[in-house]
Parts: structure tokens; sequence; C-alpha cells
């Protein structure tokens, strides 16, 4: 894996930006822009964190169905593992977010990875 830099394009509706493996040791991450009075789709991301990073425009993260949080520009929101979630766009302007999704590992497997890492 080598470092780069990527152009976020201010007028893709989504784009991503890490893949995975073989791009990455595992992050995966992308830029979307929300219309007004548009939603990205409820999902889970399953066995992995997420982290919105809100870059412009304003809305809700929604949680399970239930639970709204407020997000909007400047603002920068977590997703734990296996929760059901969508992001809503409630403003008059293009909500636009980088989202970043690593996957969860145990205790056990990020110690037997670090004892093959020290024995190298």
């Amino acid at each position: 894996m080598e470092p780069f830099v990527i152009t976020l394009d201010a007028k893709a509706g989504y784009k991503p930006l890490l893949t995975g493996k073989p791009q990455t040791a595992g992050m995966k991450s992308g830029f979307v822009s929300v219309q007004p009075g548009e939603s990205c789709g409820e999902h889970t991301t399953g066995n992995h964190e997420e982290v919105l990073v809100i870059i412009g425009g304003e809305g809700w993260l929604v949680l399970a169905g239930k639970n709204y949080l407020e997000i909007s520009g400047g603002h920068a929101a977590y997703v734990p593992p296996n929760t059901f979630h969508d992001v809503r766009n409630m403003g008059g302007t293009p909500l636009k977010y980088v989202y970043v999704v690593v996957p969860v590992t145990t205790a056990e497997e990020s110690n037997n990875s670090n004892e093959r890492n020290n024995r190298k």
C-alpha cells in the first residue's frame, strides 16, 4: 500500500474514495451528496464502525428508524457496528459528507495480529 491523494467531486451524488483491500488494510470511504428532501437510504454497515464527516448542508442521521441526530457542516457523527441508519437532507442545499467505515476486530484478533507483526 502506498500513500495517495483523491480529489472530491463536489457535483457527484456518490464517489467511492477508499475501496478496502488491496487499496487499504480494510478501511472504506466515500463522498456523498444528498439532494434536499432525499436520503441515502436505510442500511447497516454490519460489523463495521462508521464516522460521517459533514462538509455542508443540514439534515438528520436517523438511527434504527427512531433516534434522530441533527447534523450539519462542521459536524462528525459516529455510527456503531450493526446499526441500521439513514442520512436525510432536511435543508435547502445539498447535504455533503464523507463516510469512513472500518472493520471491528475483537481484542483477541488484535492481539493475534500484533503478535504476528512482532515476529516479523
